[in-house]
């Protein structure tokens, strides 16, 4: 499956003769599995929900593909191994090394500053000496796999240095990287002490995708300035220490989605349906019911919407009676202190709300601090009657696609954030500037008494787009660019 601790020689790279045996290889912060006991799988390790395992998984399967990635168990090594139809390569880290290259550099460092610095970022060298090593041993791991001319696909803002050490491991390989979170304007990124690093190590590769064409043109124009790049038609013309041209780089947007058939098939399960009702009837059965899905993160606008739903109930314009907000907020990053604080603020807001405005059979806020499974996050798509998505910045946001492919009746409405990639696709959404508490109150109101003939045509809009455009056509389409990007670099 992979060639162990191959010699390099002095330029740095793998010897040509060396090479793995895997024809395409995804490269992520996480292998696509999670530890369960062993009662409950036979290797005790089981698939991870989500949309991009979902997206690859085939590929793998077709084209000999393996998976590198960190386990999740910081100062333990793994053999190599094999699960449900994938090659799994772990990455060791260390405990320093899950607090300075995760914790510390992707996620106090990248994140903010990604994110329009709604939270300061920090910067410190320590962090940036453990991301540029963490992002090494990646390199080093994918380049030991790979067949001769293989595939390899890197996923992320934490592995952003893998493509260049790669390609100077490996230069046969056909590299793409893509970003999922936003990519900051040049004024923005300018902050960082490493730009030039950066922005060197995603031109390593031969296509690097984003969400947003805004995302794209964020990054081309950061090379141009950073670099001093020579960028034309969204490709840059990447040069040697010497000044000759190595390889063309390619930016490209593509917004990533669902898998909608797997969302549409749950939300016709009767026990799903039957769920749902069960919901409904647990909260009171209120005439409307709204709900909240995010990671408890600071990009989300959580207390924004909050603030909004407060000032709604306290103006009389909505009562307890007769609309209920389930806000799920699922634990995350817990360990930073910034993640920590809004914690507090969160559930601080939810307890003054519910504290003034319940009564004995009718809760205002039903917050649930907990991590779902997809089958209930279904229910809850089809038990509320209107969806929030009131992000401050957002890369996708793939909830707000979910709600909207189960919804397969085409009632609920959706109130959008403009500042996700979603609303790029969405548009027949409700959008909202969530910064504005009072255009986010009257969007509220607007989608709470929304007609039910504008609610279908707005929803069989929207799911339309996302069922012609599901997760398997958003790895198809990179793959094929980046097949034919390479294609013509070799020219």
């Amino acid at each position: 499956m992979s060639v162990k601790s191959q010699p390099q020689n002095r330029a740095g790279r793998v010897p040509e003769a060396v090479h793995g045996t895997s024809d395409f290889i995804v490269v992520s912060n996480r292998l696509p599995v999670d530890r369960v006991p062993v009662e409950e799988s036979d290797d005790g390790w089981r698939r991870s929900p989500g949309g991009l395992v979902t997206a690859l998984a085939p590929v793998m399967a077709t084209r000999d593909g393996a998976w590198v990635g960190w386990h999740g168990a910081p100062d333990e090594s793994l053999e190599p191994f094999h699960h449900d139809g994938m090659d799994l390569i772990p990455v060791p880290l260390s405990s320093d090394e899950v607090e300075l290259y995760y914790e510390g550099f992707s996620n106090a460092s990248l994140w903010p500053l990604y994110h329009d610095v709604i939270a300061p970022p920090e910067f410190h060298r320590t962090w940036w000496d453990a991301y540029r090593r963490v992002n090494m041993r990646f390199a080093e791991a994918a380049a030991e796999s790979a067949a001769k001319n293989a595939t390899v696909w890197v996923q992320d803002y934490q592995l952003q240095m893998v493509p260049r050490y790669l390609r100077q491991l490996r230069p046969d390989l056909r590299i793409g990287f893509f970003n999922h979170i936003p990519f900051p304007p040049p004024e923005i990124f300018a902050q960082l002490p490493w730009r030039q690093a950066i922005i060197n190590g995603l031109l390593g590769a031969d296509l690097i995708g984003f969400q947003r064409p805004n995302d794209t043109a964020n990054f081309l124009r950061s090379a141009r300035r950073f670099l001093g790049a020579s960028v034309k038609a969204q490709q840059v013309h990447v040069k040697e220490g010497d000044g000759t041209i190595s390889h063309i780089a390619r930016a490209e947007p593509f917004p990533i989605s669902i898998d909608a058939t797997q969302i549409q098939k749950l939300a016709a399960r009767p026990d799903i349906v039957a769920r749902a009702k069960q919901i409904r009837e647990d909260l009171g059965n209120p005439k409307t019911i709204l709900l909240g899905v995010d990671r408890l993160d600071y990009t989300k606008g959580i207390t924004h919407r909050l603030k909004a739903y407060g000032e709604l109930l306290k103006d009389g314009i909505i009562t307890v009676e007769d609309a209920a907000l389930i806000q799920v907020a699922s634990p995350s990053r817990q360990r930073v202190e910034s993640y920590r604080l809004l914690r507090e603020e969160v559930e601080g807001m939810v307890g003054r709300l519910n504290g003034q405005f319940d009564s004995i059979q009718n809760t205002a806020v039903r917050y649930l601090h907990h991590s779902y499974p997809v089958e209930e996050m279904v229910a809850l798509y089809l038990a509320s009657d209107v969806m929030l998505v009131t992000s401050l910045r957002d890369g996708m946001n793939l909830v707000a696609k979910e709600y909207v492919a189960a919804r397969s009746d085409n009632t609920g409405a959706l109130v959008l954030s403009e500042f996700t990639g979603a609303a790029d696709q969405l548009k027949q959404a409700l959008l909202v500037n969530p910064h504005d508490i009072d255009g986010l109150k009257a969007t509220i109101v607007r989608a709470i008494n929304l007609p039910r003939t504008e609610a279908s045509r707005r929803m069989r809009a929207m799911r339309k787009q996302i069922l012609s455009h599901d997760v398997q056509r958003w790895s198809e389409d990179f793959l094929t660019t980046l097949h034919n990007e390479a294609v013509r670099d070799d020219r």
